[in-house]
């Protein structure tokens, strides 16, 4: 009697985090990871990056581009846990020390080709002002020690309420790729 072998699948994810519009900042930076459930693992490329710093474009757009590549293969035998990618992006304030300008994440498409995603932008915020001021004034403003807990709902029960969120006008273009692949 042979005994079957889960079957597997594969995502293929193949793109790039292309642009980002944040009007009121400039030289930024973006970094990436990946969260997905127990049953997903990485086969091949890079789950997590950083690019590199870019400046406002000179046209009326002022888009910070950094076409800024990602290629990583996931196998699981359950659709449940599917991968989001979690973007931070940074740059420097006013005394030039690096702060968090924005979090978001995206699911990864489920059906194959190309497709665009915006990504939404948020920051947390100190709950009082004198925790803004102090924050401020030290240079450390809010951000989440693990930029993964964007993306995970599970964990937060019964645990005080995060800092509050600020939604921003901030957008990022993140994708143009191909993907999922199944094998």
């Amino acid at each position: 009697m042979t005994t079957a072998s889960p079957s597997v699948f594969l995502l293929m994810v193949n793109g790039q985090v292309e642009s980002a519009q944040f009007p009121e900042y400039d030289d930024l930076y973006c970094k990436y990871c990946f969260v997905y459930g127990q049953d997903w693992a990485p086969t091949a490329g890079l789950e997590e990056g950083i690019s590199q710093i870019t400046s406002k474009s000179q046209d009326v757009r002022q888009a910070l581009v950094w076409n800024f590549p990602i290629d990583v293969t996931f196998k699981s035998t359950n659709p449940y846990g599917w991968p989001q990618i979690v973007l931070s992006v940074y740059g420097p304030d006013v005394f030039g020390n690096d702060v968090v300008r924005g979090y978001g994440a995206v699911h990864v498409p489920f059906s194959p080709g190309r497709h665009k995603r915006t990504i939404p932008m948020f920051v947390p915020e100190s709950t009082s002002k004198l925790q803004k001021f102090t924050s401020w004034f030290m240079g450390r403003r809010p951000e989440y020690t693990d930029p993964k807990v964007v993306a995970q709902g599970e964990g937060r029960e019964g645990k005080a309420p995060s800092p509050p969120l600020s939604p921003a006008p901030r957008q990022v273009r993140a994708w143009e790729w191909m993907g999922p692949g199944l094998g």
